[in-house]
């Protein structure tokens, strides 16, 4: 059984050992680590992680949470971008988008820094990975502005309005450990409303520790009880949601055997 972590930051200063993190990772049957950046050093980090590893891709991008900061010097950090983005192993734009739920940026920063991100990225043809919290109000009109844009909606935890609005819009929607100890059954019942064909995994490590190992620093590693879960929820054998998951994420993300 092969399982891809879609979604993981093994740059963070949270790991002292990025390759030991991997290694494991691969024992538990994750095969493959998608590493996404969250600013332009951060995302140059990913980049090298994954250049001196042959199941690691990285993205390129700045988190909604930098965009003030992204802002300050937007005309060389756009153009780093646009150049981080040529780089071999780089498979995304992300994770960009809106986080009204904190607001560590103010909204129009962020909204801006979306804009600027999108337009730098979708002559590449890459897919988008987008952080959406408390915001897909504001999020459409800006992702609808835009034509033959595809990606995935990152750490899903919205209803059911919001997956179907979502699956219109042909993006995938990534689960991660939120729904092994969500108590929002609404949550939960857009989770089993995923097309298997639509659905990815993912760990956010180091957050969101699936339930079963809480109390632990999430690692890709732990991807499994996230998938274990979501079989039992959907009425699914593990082994099928896996081999879905996984042909999906290839598909979107360019992935290949090294």
């Amino acid at each position: 059984m092969e399982l891809i972590d879609t979604h993981c930051h093994l740059q963070f200063k949270d790991y002292d050992n990025p390759n030991r993190v991997i290694a494991d990772a691969k024992k538990a049957g994750v095969s493959k680590l998608i590493c996404v950046g969250t600013d332009i050093a951060d995302s140059q980090t990913a980049i090298d992680i994954a250049t001196s590893n042959d199941n690691v891709w990285a993205t390129v991008g700045i988190h909604p949470h930098e965009a003030k900061d992204f802002l300050a010097s937007a005309a060389d950090d756009a153009q780093d971008i646009q150049e981080l983005l040529k780089k071999p192993k780089v498979v995304a734009i992300g994770e960009i988008g809106l986080d009204f739920y904190k607001n560590y940026s103010p909204r129009e920063d962020q909204i801006k820094a979306l804009r600027m991100q999108i337009e730098a990225g979708a002559p590449t043809g890459m897919p988008f990975v987008f952080h959406v919290r408390d915001a897909f109000e504001d999020f459409w009109p800006i992702f609808d502005s835009y034509s033959n844009l595809r990606g995935v909606i990152h750490s899903f935890s919205a209803h059911k309005d919001t997956l179907d609005q979502t699956l219109s819009r042909g993006l995938y929607v990534a689960l991660n450990g939120i729904m092994t100890f969500t108590k929002d059954s609404l949550q939960l019942e857009a989770a089993k409303a995923v097309p298997l064909n639509r659905l990815l995994l993912e760990t956010d490590a180091p957050f969101l520790t699936p339930n079963a190992f809480r109390g632990q620093r999430c690692e890709p590693k732990h991807l499994i009880g996230t998938a274990e879960f979501l079989a039992e929820l959907r009425g699914e054998k593990v082994e099928e949601l896996a081999s879905a998951t996984t042909a999906n994420a290839m598909k979107l993300f360019g992935l290949h055997d090294e």
